[in-house]
Formats: structure tokens, sequence, C-alpha cells
């Protein structure tokens, strides 16, 4: 192997004058001049290029990145998370090491390697072919591929720790429950579940709750195995799923939840999605949104391009807003915020047990979705956890019933919401 020194890089800038260099001698030139630059803040990575040179950026390194041409060499030295994400995806980055120290790795080049201001958030149109074709992007894999590193009910958002040695199983149960009882659902209720995934919620709602259950996807295969689930449930006669947009829904209902789904909604779009969620809704109704809300209070992009990553590969025109500008919009659209909980810590831990399934079903997964689809995921799941960890993004459950109705719909106190216990 061949190793990079500093000194070769200094020492390729002094030719003869009007000498053209080989484009080779140019590339490891600029190769060497980062190196030099990002030596000093010692991230612990050994950068292999195509060919056999290699060069540490810091002591002991816990991280290698194969670099396989020239021309993917661009994307090292202006990193950013989107850069080194779509580099990885599209096979133009190898990476080895702890997926936890690639992430370190890989947001430590983009904080030093080319910092890059916060950009206003973009808005996209959300029509309703566009958020359908949006949503079957993301969720119509496979069940397959999801069962491989969900929980068996296939629970896809924020679970619910009572402590840390909970079992993703018991944590995302508990989540259900405790979305429920914050609810007060009761037997009788008619209950909405908007964006309803694989029918999860609706079902407990059903049996466990007796409530009168509708639950909604934009997704063919969750509206397939809900219903499975349901009818094997024997729970036909009061749940039920449809593959409907939220905007067309009709009627009235005691309750409603909507779990992971308001990310979708865009910002343009949230005081109409509020808006149609008090229409739903009964006067002596509750209703309750869990959803991710941006760490930044102008729900900007983030400085480090992770956003691009998530828009380009993950979820098409996704738009996070802040938790200020959620309950802004709630407010105008006459609901009235009565209980809001951050889970935020909740959601790294259970992104952590995410990632752990995915890494020990990586074989299984990358059969099924194939190798490109299988790193897209690797990598989101991934930053997902440190985002949260890092307070990038927060996950806001916001508890809410009808401004100027003169019904009490809810105790005077919390307690009610931890009356009951899990079985």
């Amino acid at each position: 192997m061949r190793q990079a020194f500093v000194e070769d890089a200094q020492s390729l800038s002094r030719g003869a004058r009007g000498f053209a260099w080989p484009a080779s001698v140019l590339w490891e030139r600029q190769f060497g001049k980062f190196v030099a630059r990002m030596r000093d803040h010692a991230i612990p990575l050994r950068l292999r290029l195509w060919n056999g040179l290699e060069a540490a950026l810091g002591e002991e390194p816990r991280v290698t990145f194969t670099i396989p041409s020239a021309a993917s060499l661009r994307q090292l030295f202006r990193p950013s998370l989107d850069r080194l994400g779509a580099a990885y995806v599209e096979g133009k980055l190898e990476v080895e090491g702890k997926l936890t120290d690639i992430l370190q790795v890989a947001v430590r080049l983009a904080t030093y390697g080319a910092p890059r201001a916060r950009r206003a958030p973009r808005m996209f149109r959300h029509t309703r072919a566009a958020d359908a074709e949006a949503i079957r992007y993301h969720y119509d894999v496979s069940n397959d591929f999801y069962a491989l590193w969900l929980d068996p009910n296939l629970v896809y958002s924020c679970a619910y720790f009572r402590s840390p040695d909970d079992s993703l199983e018991t944590a995302q149960m508990q989540k259900i429950d405790h979305i429920l009882l914050k609810l007060r659902v009761k037997p009788g209720d008619r209950l909405l579940d908007i964006g309803c995934g694989w029918g999860a919620l609706v079902v407990r709602a059903a049996q466990k709750f007796g409530a009168r259950a509708v639950g909604i996807t934009l997704s063919q295969n969750q509206l397939d195995l809900a219903k499975e689930r349901i009818a094997a449930a024997g729970l036909a006669d009061r749940c039920e799923v449809r593959l409907e947009d939220y905007r067309d829904v009709t009627g009235k209902f005691d309750r409603i939840a909507s779990v992971g789904m308001f990310e979708h909604v865009g910002l343009k779009h949230l005081g109409g999605y509020f808006t149609k969620v008090r229409s739903l809704l009964q006067d002596d109704g509750t209703a309750m949104n869990h959803g991710i809300t941006a760490g930044d209070p102008d729900s900007a992009e983030s400085p480090l391009g992770a956003s691009d990553y998530i828009e380009r590969y993950v979820f098409p025109h996704g738009e996070l807003p802040h938790i200020s500008r959620t309950l802004h919009e709630m407010c105008v659209a006459g609901l009235e915020p009565v209980d809001v909980e951050n889970l935020r810590r909740h959601y790294a831990m259970t992104l952590s047990r995410w990632c752990d399934r995915f890494e020990a079903n990586s074989q299984q997964l990358r059969e099924i979705a194939g190798d490109r689809r299988w790193r897209i995921w690797r990598m989101y799941l991934a930053g997902c956890a440190y985002a949260f960890m890092q307070e990038w993004m927060a996950l806001h459950q916001i508890l809410a019933v009808k401004s100027g109705s003169s019904v009490n719909a809810l105790p005077l106190t919390r307690d009610y919401m931890y009356g009951r216990p899990i079985g």
C-alpha cells in the first residue's frame, strides 16, 4: 500500500511553470490538501483510494471509507450528510465499521468539511396523487422487509419506554395504550386513526377498549395486512380499514388519533389538516396528534444536509414543523391543545432498537429489498437515531379538544392517563 503524506501533496505543487500535471497527480494533490486540513479535527477515519493511496485523519481509525474512483472523490471534498449518503447508496463509497461510528464520522466530516448555512424550509405541492405516490414509495417496499426489524405488530412509530430495559414489543404496546388512555377511549366510542399503518392501534382500540375503530391509509400493502389481522382477530364487526386520503373522510368521531402521519401533510397545509380534524371531531371528543417535529424554531433545513438525503431517498415531500408552529396552526384551526408531551428520548431508543434488528437481519433485508434500498434504509435509521439524540428532531404528542366547546371532555388531572395496566 502507498501511504499518503501531506508532504507529498505539497511537493506536487512545485512543478515547472506551464507543466500539465496528469489527472491522477492533480487528484492526489487535492486529496493531500484535504487530508492536511481534516487532520486538525482528529476524525477516527481511514481513507483508502482506488489506487492504493491511504490516509488516516486521526489516531486509531474505527471507520474506513474506500473510494473506488476519482469521480467519487469529489463527494468527499465537499462532504455533507446528503453527499456522503448519496455516494454510499449509489455504490460510490464503501464503508467499514460499526454503524454508530460510521454516523459519528460522517457528521464530523460534514461539520468540518463544508459547513453550510441553514436554509428556509422547502414547501412542496401536496396533492392527493402526489401524497399517495410518496406513501407508496416509502411503505410499499414489502411487508416482509418491515417485519424483519419492527415489532410483531409492525408499529412504525415512536415507542413508549417505562424502563430502558423494556423490549421493543412491550414499549410499542405501551405507546398504543398511552395514546388510547390519553384520548380516554371507552366502549362504544367511534375512533378514527389517520394513517393507521398495519392496523395495530385500531385492533387494540377495538379489542381491549371496546371502540368502533376506523383506520385510513394510502398504502395498499398496509391495507391488505391490516384487513387480514382484523379478520383473524374476529373484529370485522367493529373495526375496519380503508384506502382513503384524510381530506376525503366524512362523518363524526368521538376520538381521533394521528400517529406518524402529519409529517406528510406539508407546512402550507397544516392549517387545513387541523381544520379537517376539528370538523370530524364530536363536540365532546378528543384528538391526538403524535408526530415528528423540527428542532429548529424556523423549521429550517439541516445545515449538514440530512434533510436533503431523507427527501431524496426516504420520505419524498416530507416536511417537519416546529412544535411552536404546530401549536399555532392547531389553535388557529379551532383546536385547544390540553396536553403536550415530548417523547424525543423515547424515539432515540426506538430507533436504536430498530437499527440493532436491521443490522442483525442485513442479509435477508438485502435479499428482499436489493442492495441499494438496503443501503438507503441502513443509513436513514442510523441517521435518525443520531438526530433524535442530538435534538435535531423531537417527537410530540399533542392532545386537543374543540375550542369554544362548553363540554368538559377531560378530567381536571392527568391521573387517568396512567390508570390502566397493559395486558
